[in-house]
């Protein structure tokens, strides 16, 4: 739909609200509008809501699986705004619309500092979830007493947190990784990988002052040198990081100027082949994606960039093609169902938070949309009876829905608000500067304005492109302190409630699977 076109139906739906005329289009099982309502309507969603909360009830049965979905730096500003945009590319005004995570039963907030962080990295805030304990910035899967830059496999190794996905395997559960970012980036990584520095993504990246003897793995090394019994549960990695994996002397098969980055020659795509038999699987496009046929393909490795893949709204654009979220989530649960035991999965919605660094909205909502997708995927392929599903984020954005925008207002257009007399808004709304801004927008990153700021009269701020205005001038906005969500359904979802420290989140997985 063009932001044109958008913007009509909009227009046409707030029309139909201010005339407060016509019957609801609400469904019986949706206690909310989703079009034209009456006064009585809003009594009778409530009811509805009520008469459904009754029949909520803890679920008390262990879980076969447990899948994990992190919306990397899904805040709660980004998710009311990807419900809002979700709900106006659907001809709705959109903010009555509901992700599809946002029906769990059961919702609690996560407090994400780290150890040593008041506002965290992804690293420590995915130790937390991972293994239960909160540690130190920059680091993954290492307690706190872990020096800073510690190189030592030995000193590693003695501080190394046993994490969820280790643990799933040791009870002999299939487990897997999903990442939209680079499958050696901080959040996918903590739940395979041990070390001190989360930049050490291949052996180019450890410093020679670590010396050569004894030095702890990176993490591309490690994703594909798991233990014993994590190498026969990991039955999928999925995600981008190609060039962590190949020799420097290789150029890469998509973008034949790029180069791999690995300084001791090793290819590690060839070497999950050939170290895990005859049904195991590389895949670096579309085609190959699809080849690999769940029924008799054991083990999977799918590096689609030579970084991070690309965001939901250019991954179209790709030459070779590349899967989506959704796609990835779906082909991870078909291999993992194979399980007699059952299985583990973490599905990482990666770019969400680098769209966001970028001062980019639109992509990291349409990002945030494309997880949504993803989980209700995962919800439709799995029994609700014995799989725990949590969403939740590591931490939020600074990232703000401002103004006092009408019910309707295009969330990444200009603010109009209400006009004094019934009628639809017509002209935006002015700052104290004279000037109309945005509705959505950034405390600080690469679209500060710098003296006196622009007249976005003529500016197509729905751009796929646009950076919103932000405040202090930064080359990547920043991660934000506040709390973040957390949806749970399934086995042992009730116990995800109230306020929560974000190592809880590992401690209630624990115990759906009855560790």
């Amino acid at each position: 739909m063009s932001n044109n076109i958008q913007r009509k139906v909009i227009a046409s739906a707030l029309t139909a609200i201010v005339a407060l005329g016509g019957a609801t289009s609400a469904q019986a099982a949706e206690p909310v509008v989703q079009g034209p309502e009456s006064v009585q309507d809003w009594y009778n969603n409530g009811q509805r809501f009520i008469h459904q909360s009754k029949h909520l009830h803890a679920e008390h049965r262990h879980a076969k699986n447990v899948i994990l979905f992190v919306g990397d730096g899904m805040g709660i500003s980004t998710l009311t705004a990807a419900r809002i945009l979700e709900g106006q590319l659907n001809a709705k005004t959109g903010e009555e619309n509901r992700l599809s995570f946002e029906k769990f039963p059961y919702v609690a907030l996560s407090k994400t500092y780290s150890w040593d962080q008041q506002t965290s990295d992804s690293a420590p805030t995915m130790t937390a979830m991972i293994t239960g304990y909160k540690a130190r910035e920059g680091q993954l899967s290492v307690n706190h007493l872990t020096p800073r830059g510690e190189c030592s496999a030995a000193v590693i190794a003695a501080n190394s947190l046993p994490t969820m996905l280790e643990q799933a395997a040791a009870a002999g559960k299939a487990t897997g990784v999903v990442s939209t970012a680079r499958l050696t980036h901080a959040t996918p990584a903590a739940t395979y990988s041990h070390t001190a520095v989360r930049d050490w993504e291949a052996d180019s990246n450890i410093p020679a002052s670590c010396g050569t003897t004894g030095v702890v793995k990176d993490i591309a090394r490690q994703l594909i040198e798991v233990s014993p019994v994590v190498k026969h549960s990991l039955k999928v990695a999925l995600g981008g990081g190609r060039t962590y994996f190949m020799p420097k002397t290789a150029f890469d098969p998509e973008y034949t100027t790029t180069k791999g980055r690995r300084n001791d020659g090793r290819d590690l795509t060839a070497e999950w082949v050939s170290t895990r038999g005859a049904k195991a699987a590389y895949a670096w496009n579309k085609a190959q994606f699809d080849a690999a046929d769940p029924a008799t393909t054991d083990y999977l490795l799918g590096l689609f960039e030579p970084s991070h893949v690309q965001y939901e709204a250019d991954r179209a654009n790709d030459p070779a093609g590349e899967p989506s979220l959704t796609e990835m989530t779906e082909k991870s649960i078909k291999m993992l169902q194979k399980s007699r035991k059952g299985f583990f999965l973490h599905v990482e919605g990666g770019r969400i938070d680098h769209a966001h660094h970028a001062g980019n909205a639109n992509r990291a909502l349409l990002d945030t949309i494309e997880m949504a997708k993803a989980v209700k995927k995962a919800v439709d392929m799995t029994d609700p009876e014995e799989t725990l599903i949590i969403v939740t984020a590591d931490h939020s954005h600074v990232f703000t829905i401002a103004g006092y925008p009408h019910r309707g207002n295009d969330i990444l257009g200009l603010t109009k608000e209400v006009p004094a007399v019934d009628g639809n808004p017509t002209a935006p709304s002015k700052a104290g500067d004279g000037l109309p801004y945005t509705t959505l927008g950034y405390q600080n990153g690469p679209g500060a304005v710098s003296g006196a700021r622009a007249d976005l009269t003529s500016v197509d701020t729905t751009a796929l492109g646009y950076l919103q205005q932000a405040v202090v001038p930064m080359g990547s906005e920043t991660h934000a302190g506040e709390d973040v969500a957390i949806y749970a359904t399934g086995p042992k979802s009730h116990l995800v409630h109230g306020s929560m420290e974000q190592n809880w989140i590992y401690h209630v997985m624990k115990e759906a699977f009855g560790f």
